[in-house]
């Protein structure tokens, strides 16, 4: 037993040494350096922008997320479209008295989803009438803004994203919004997610135009217009879940060679979504775990061996050999060594890192959660609806 013990504690510290090391540097977390003055100011043509935001159920956040959008200190010509994807809390109204309160009521237009189509997502179906709606109307947009209905964003986000999107010839620039961690339960858990995000997509990668690596947070994305036309719109994304990732692999791989996106964690662009308890965090996981390892068994399997090896093996390890367990020890280490610059991004103490296992034992169980839901025809819930594909269809 203890030669197994210390052979699995050396393979976790083997894995760490390859995630520190040669994993695109994933665990680094560090904001993109704001375009400077004299970049923006060379842009002398401002690219029109439509920022097209989907709305399930939002009242509660909405009006600040709009706000947000309506007092963007852009030098284009800029448009909000809501669409309200059949909410039943009064959240058109509360997009409307907010540009109202602003005195900016021609700003915004506000759209009634048409019923789900079979095939569709919600959000994609939501977001793909609002781009519609850019040519029905005539709204001059050479970049959409794709972000979410509980976002807040700073008056120069707009600016930014477009002058990064322009001096760095970007089809789509995304940010990683900072999710609201101010509950115990989100101190706890939600610097994670953003962790194993990096973890599985790094940002060095998917911003390297010569990688393969492709992936978005839906909660802010910029895109230019002619590159999802080119792309096949947001039909070519009708079924996805994980519709930011998947529309990052579309924009980036179309055509010949690699296109070049970007993606970073944002400086000030925030969530406004709390996480009160710990089964509203679950249920964001669990929405699309599943999903994203293609509804496979085999995934699963591997992804439960896989993070128990590296997450739960060490501290377990280290903690039955004590002294013996050395390699358990460094892998321990290299564990909390790893997660520690995304704990200080969310204003966390270090001494949340050697906590990672049992967090990662959180994920664990939310991931099998999704499988689960899945099997049992209620995959991808959100907002009371179902949206993942019938088991076997």
């Amino acid at each position: 037993m203890t030669v197994a013990l210390f052979g699995l504690s050396v393979l976790s510290l083997v894995i760490w040494c390859v995630l520190l090391f040669a994993r695109g540097g994933f665990w680094r977390t560090r904001c993109a350096p704001p375009i400077a003055g004299d970049a923006i100011a060379a842009i002398e043509a401002w690219p029109a922008v439509v920022a097209v935001v989907p709305a399930r159920n939002e009242a509660d956040v909405i009006g600040a997320a709009v706000t947000s959008l309506l007092e963007q200190a852009y030098k284009g010509e800029f448009h909000v479209i809501v669409v309200d994807d059949h909410s039943t809390d009064g959240t058109a109204e509360c997009a409307r008295a907010a540009a109202l309160a602003l005195g900016k009521p021609e700003r915004l237009t506000v759209l009634k989803a048409e019923p789900l189509p079979s095939g569709w997502s919600g959000k994609v179906w939501a977001q793909s009438q609002g781009v519609a709606a850019i040519g029905s109307r005539g709204l001059p947009a050479d970049y959409l803004l794709l972000t979410d209905a509980d976002i807040a964003h700073p008056a120069d986000a707009v600016e930014q994203l477009v002058a990064r999107a322009a001096t760095e010839r970007r089809d789509l620039v995304s940010l990683m919004v900072r999710l609201r961690c101010d509950s115990l339960w989100e101190k706890a858990l939600i610097p994670a997610f953003v962790f194993f995000f990096a973890k599985l997509y790094p940002f060095s990668r998917v911003n390297n135009p010569r990688n393969k690596t492709a992936a978005a947070a839906g909660g802010c994305m910029l895109v230019k217009r002619a590159a999802l036309e080119e792309a096949g719109g947001m039909e070519a994304i009708r079924a996805a879940l994980i519709d930011d990732c998947t529309l990052a692999a579309l924009i980036k791989h179309r055509g010949q060679g690699g296109h070049a996106i970007r993606l970073d964690v944002a400086a000030n662009s925030r969530s406004l979504r709390p996480y009160d308890g710990p089964g509203e965090i679950w249920n964001m996981i669990a929405r699309t775990a599943f999903t994203q390892l293609r509804y496979s068994p085999l995934l699963l399997l591997g992804t439960l061996v896989g993070m128990t090896v590296i997450y739960l093996a060490p501290p377990v390890v280290a903690l039955v050999l004590g002294a013996l367990g050395w390699p358990a020890w460094l892998a321990w280490a290299a564990m909390c060594c790893a997660y520690a610059p995304m704990l200080r991004y969310y204003g966390r103490s270090p001494w949340w890192a050697p906590a990672l296992p049992l967090v990662a034992l959180f994920y664990v169980g939310a991931t099998l959660a999704s499988a689960i839901r899945y099997w049992r025809g209620k995959g991808g819930q959100w907002k009371a609806r179902v949206q993942a594909p019938a088991q076997g269809g």
